[in-house]
C-alpha cells in the first residue's frame, strides 16, 4: 500500500532538511491493531503491524522507513498470515544484535517468529501453549518480553493466569493464578519481577523468588472496575501507570506507597486507551484516548501538590481515536501510532527545531507540520471495547500544540 511524507511548506532550509519530515504515514490494506517497534540498532525505523479482521486468518507485516525518500515500505517477503488478530506484537529486546532476529505475537497462543539474517523470509519458530491439559487455551490478552533476561516472556490471559515462558527451552517456567478475574496486561519490572492488571480492578506485583505471594499495589476505587493497561517505568522502576476501563484518567503509582496513586492525570475528555513511558527519561509519559488527544506529561513535580491538578506539557489533537501508541526504545526521538488503516511515526525530539523531552518544553513550541485532513472509520471498535482485549480503542494524530 502507499506511504506518504508530511512536510512543512513554509519551512526554509536545504533540500536535505526538507526531506527530514516529522511525520511519516503508511496505509495498510486492513484495520491495524497490534503494532510495535524493532529494537535492533541495525534495523532503524522498522516496525511490525498486525490486522484486526473479524475472521480466523489475519495478517502481520514488517514495514520499514526509507529515510532517504521518506517512504514506509512493506516487504512482501516479511508479510505472513496469522491465526486470529494478534493482541500484541514485540520484537526481541536485543539492541546490540547479539541474538537471532525474533518477533513474538499473542492471540490464542504465544508464537515466536524468526526473521532470516538477510530479511528474505519469516518462519514460525514455536507455538507455545500454556494449558497442559488441553490443546486449547484461554486467549492471551497481552505479553511482555523481559529486557534484562530476553529468554523470558510473560503472558496474561482471560483464564486469570500469567505464564512465564523460557523461549529458549520452549517450556513454561512458571504459571500463576494471578487474579480473581481476567488478566488484561502484564509488564516486567526487572529480571524476576513483573506486575499485572485485571478485571478484578487490582495491580499486583509478583517476585518469581516467592511464587506463593503477590503484593497488591493498587485497587480501583469502585468495586469490579477493570484495569486494562499497565506501563512500568523502565528508567525509574518505582513508578508504574495504569488505565481504568472507560475512564478518562491515568493513575500513576509509586510502588513504595501501595494503594494510593502518587498522581492522577485527568486532562483527557474521554476514555484513555494507551500509555507509554519515555524510554530515555524517567519523568515523561505519553497517554492517548477517545478524545482524539495524545498528551505528554512531565511528572518531575508529581510529588508536589498542584492546584487544579497536573497539566500536560504537550498535546496532539487528532481526528479519530488512537488505538496504539509505542515509544521507540532504541530511537527515543520517535513514537509510533496506529489508527484505522494507518501507521504513523512521529518525531518527538531532537533536531529540526523540535525540543528533546529533557529540555524545558514549556518554553518552546513543538513545531510539527500539519497533516492532511482525513476521515477514519472505526471498524470493530464497539466489539473491541466490549472484549477489552489488551485494553485499547482507536485514534489519529494531527498536530502537536504546546499547552501553556
Amino acid at each position: 500500500m502507499g506511504a506518504s511524507r508530511s512536510s512543512d511548506p513554509n519551512q526554509d532550509g536545504s533540500d536535505e532538511q526538507q526531506k527530514r519530515s516529522e511525520i511519516y504515514t503508511y496505509e495498510a490494506p486492513w484495520h491495524i491493531y497490534a503494532m510495535n517497534w524493532s529494537v535492533r540498532r541495525d534495523k532503524k525505523y522498522r516496525l511490525a503491524i498486525a490486522s484486526l479482521l473479524e475472521q480466523y486468518p489475519n495478517r502481520v507485516e514488517i514495514v520499514q522507513l526509507d529515510d532517504s525518500n521518506g517512504e514506509i515500505r512493506s516487504d512482501p517477503n516479511l508479510c505472513f498470515e496469522h491465526p486470529y488478530p494478534p493482541t500484541k506484537t514485540i520484537f526481541i529486546p536485543d539492541k546490540e544484535c547479539q541474538k537471532p532476529d525474533l518477533l513474538a505475537t499473542s492471540s490464542d497462543f504465544l508464537r515466536v517468529w524468526s526473521i532470516s539474517e538477510d530479511s528474505s523470509c519469516v518462519e514460525l519458530k514455536s507455538v507455545l501453549n500454556g494449558n497442559k491439559n488441553s490443546e486449547f487455551c484461554g486467549p492471551l490478552t497481552s505479553f511482555d518480553w523481559n529486557e534484562a533476561e530476553p529468554k523470558r516472556i510473560g503472558t496474561s490471559s482471560i483464564d486469570t493466569t500469567c505464564t512465564i515462558w523460557d523461549i529458549e527451552r520452549e517450556a513454561v517456567d512458571t504459571q500463576l493464578i494471578a487474579h480473581d478475574k481476567e488478566v488484561y496486561d502484564i509488564a516486567w519490572g526487572g529480571v524476576g519481577v513483573f506486575a499485572s492488571v485485571s478485571a478484578d480492578g487490582s495491580v499486583r506485583v509478583f517476585d518469581l523468588r516467592d511464587k506463593e505471594h503477590s503484593t497488591i499495589i493498587y485497587e480501583s476505587s469502585e468495586p469490579d472496575t477493570p484495569l486494562v493497561r499497565l506501563g512500568w517505568n523502565k528508567q525509574d522502576p518505582r513508578y508504574m501507570a495504569t488505565i481504568i476501563m472507560d475512564s478518562a484518567k491515568v493513575v500513576v503509582l509509586d510502588i513504595r506507597f501501595p494503594t494510593l496513586p502518587v498522581v492522577e492525570l485527568q486532562r483527557h475528555q474521554a476514555s484513555v486507551n494507551a500509555v507509554a513511558w519515555a524510554p530515555h527519561s524517567s519523568c515523561h509519559i505519553c497517554t492517548a484516548g477517545d478524545d482524539s488527544q495524545a498528551l505528554i506529561w512531565d511528572l518531575s513535580s508529581m510529588g508536589q501538590p498542584v492546584e487544579g491538578g497536573l497539566d500536560p506539557i504537550l498535546a496532539y489533537t487528532a481526528g479519530a481515536e488512537i488505538e496504539q501508541l509505542q515509544w521507540s526504545s532504541s530511537q527515543p526521538d520517535w513514537v509510533a501510532i496506529a489508527f484505522s488503516t494507518k501507521l504513523q511515526i512521529l518525531r518527538v525530539g531532537g533536531g529540526c527545531g523540535v525540543p528533546t523531552l529533557t529540555a524545558n518544553l514549556l518554553s518552546v513550541r513543538w513545531n510539527l507540520p500539519m497533516t492532511l485532513e482525513e476521515t477514519f472509520v472505526s471498524r470493530g471498535i464497539d466489539s473491541l471495547r466490549k472484549m477489552r482485549i489488551n485494553g485499547g480503542n482507536v485514534c489519529k494524530f494531527s498536530d502537536f500544540l504546546l499547552i501553556a
